[in-house]
């Protein structure tokens, strides 16, 4: 799940996009007259399978209608800030597939030609970085930017990255008014009182009536197997006959869908950072098994702060980091820092720490300039910046997509004693996460459309073998989620990155992954078992 509810300024961290979080995503039926996901995902069973039939046949038109129609690409719009040669241009899609005449959308996508010579070329490789709410368009920049990490892909493959349905400048949805959603302080997310819970269920109440009054029409379409659909739309409008996918966090579940609802169209598809995919996952019990992981990644995160003492002064163990933390925390609880930086801000910020390795310094050099007296760099960093409105705007976007995408996925408990009696429990050993994850996700209990039925993720014929590559100890999307990807797709292989946490592992320098996802995407193969790899370098002070 996204984690943060405001972008930092500081939003270079970690490979997973550009979302100062991570991610998840859901299979749902969207036909408004759709009932629950026929058992086997394809049309048969109780009640009103033809509706996925409908989706299917709609699907098949828009695609069609795609490969015809092809892309005029152009410069990109100089406030789209990406770099020549990196060329734009927009794909036509159904906002209901179930009605593929109907209203349609234009869903921004982006390409970089491959490095290599024409006989190298193997099509394109497809993007999606995670959220729900995350914007591909960045990933051609790992061409102009040299990757290191991708040079061998890109000598293949054309980079191409996409603005999922709804986010950035693919028909974006809006729950709030961007400069009042980063506004802070906001209240601590740990509840003092049943005051204080009634205050953040009217918060959430709210927000959900917010998307629904600025984004009505486009809320029941706003799924994860839509996605998917587009995803496929895509495909053929780049002229490609199967689909070249590398997702990330949430982009795993969106190609774990696509993977389901199309395995005779994937050609190579490498997902990294896995949301589980099973059903009783998919969203709530995901969110809360993140709160579990996202703890033991936040020790992980204080242990290496206390080995390196020498450089932080934050405490030789980690129990002293912690009451570090802790006392940072009282204090901003009882008088944000700088009037504007209170436990809310507090967790989005020190978040990144357990999601991404890159900000393990950068997060505990503020953190040590904060304890030794200067408590500007802290405010600097994790307060937001009322002049940025381009950013805000992007971030209440994102996080509006985030929530739309995973409500309408599936059904979320509507009872609060449910969510009261979880997250009371958990937050006892798990303290870190747990209620501000369920402020974020609380919209969902009254979420004003149809939610769906997730759809059952399986093998189906003429799938090919995938590539699933997790860390042992990633807090977003725990360990287990690969492990059941891995279960469901037959033929399937899994690299684990032994002993490490980071959230997005491809995009990092361990050269045991990077080179079996090259022979991967460059030839297909993958190793006769699954691997473990030992973990990358671990960050240096």
């Amino acid at each position: 799940m996204r984690k943060s509810s405001i972008r930092r300024r500081a939003t270079a961290f970690g490979t997973a996009g550009a979302l100062v979080t991570a991610t998840l995503i859901a299979g749902a039926v969207s036909a408004p007259a759709a009932s629950a996901t026929p058992a086997d995902g394809h049309g048969h069973g109780h009640g009103h399978g033809r509706s996925w039939d409908r989706e299917a046949r709609g699907a098949a038109i828009a695609a069609a209608r795609a490969a015809r129609a092809g892309i005029d690409w152009e410069d990109c719009a100089a406030d789209w800030n990406l770099p020549k040669p990196i060329q734009c241009g927009y794909v036509t899609v159904p906002m209901d597939y179930a009605k593929p005449y109907g209203k349609q959308i234009r869903l921004a996508v982006d390409r970089i030609g491959n490095t290599g010579t024409r006989s190298e070329r193997q099509g394109a490789l497809i993007y999606n970085p995670g959220g729900p709410g995350g914007s591909g368009l960045r990933f051609p920049a790992r061409v102009t930017n040299k990757s290191a990490v991708w040079a061998n892909t890109a000598k293949a493959y054309d980079f191409v990255g996409f603005d999922p349905r709804g986010v950035g400048h693919s028909a974006p949805i809006s729950c709030v008014d961007p400069q009042e959603f980063v506004k802070a302080p906001k209240a601590d997310p740990v509840p003092g009182s049943e005051a204080d819970k009634r205050a953040q269920r009217k918060l959430a109440r709210e927000y959900a009536e917010g998307c629904f009054e600025r984004s009505g029409e486009m809320l029941p379409h706003m799924t994860t197997p839509n996605t998917a659909r587009d995803l496929d739309v895509i495909r053929a409008a780049l002229g490609e006959r199967k689909l070249n996918y590398l997702g990330v966090s949430y982009g795993t579940y969106l190609g774990a869908v696509y993977g389901t609802l199309f395995p005779d169209h994937v050609r190579r598809m490498v997902v990294d950072s896995v949301v589980n995919p099973s059903r009783d996952k998919i969203w709530y019990q995901a969110n809360l098994d993140q709160d579990v992981a996202f703890e033991g990644r936040w020790k992980d995160w204080q242990d290496w702060v206390a080995a390196n003492d020498a450089a932080y002064h934050l405490g030789d163990t980690r129990a002293e980091v912690q009451d570090q933390w802790l006392k940072l925390r009282a204090t901003a609880a009882k008088e944000p820092l700088g009037g504007v930086v209170g436990p809310a801000e507090l967790i989005s910020f020190f978040q990144s720490a357990p999601y991404y390795d890159s900000a393990w310094a950068p997060t505990a050099e503020i953190f040590s300039k904060y304890v030794a007296g200067d408590t500007q760099a802290l405010v600097d960093a994790a307060a937001p910046d009322l002049s940025d409105t381009a950013g805000n705007a992007s971030a209440e976007n994102g996080n509006a997509v985030y929530t739309a995408v995973e409500c309408t996925d599936a059904k979320w408990p509507a009872n609060w004693r449910t969510w009261d009696r979880d997250n009371t429990r958990l937050h006892r050993d798990h303290p870190f996460m747990t209620w501000a994850n369920a402020w974020m996700n609380l919209p969902c209990a009254t979420w004003p459309v149809k939610q769906q039925t997730p759809l059952n993720v399986k093998t189906g014929k003429g799938l090919p073998p995938v590539l699933i590559v997790q860390s042992e100890r990633d807090a977003a999307t725990p360990y287990e989620g690969a492990v059941e990807l891995h279960q469901r797709f037959r033929g399937s292989r899994l690299i684990t990155e032994r002993d490490a946490g980071s959230h997005g592992v491809t995009g990092l320098v361990n050269p045991c992954v990077n080179d079996r996802v090259d022979t991967y995407l460059l030839t297909g193969r993958t190793d006769a078992r699954d691997v473990t790899c030992a973990p990358h370098a671990t960050p240096r002070p």
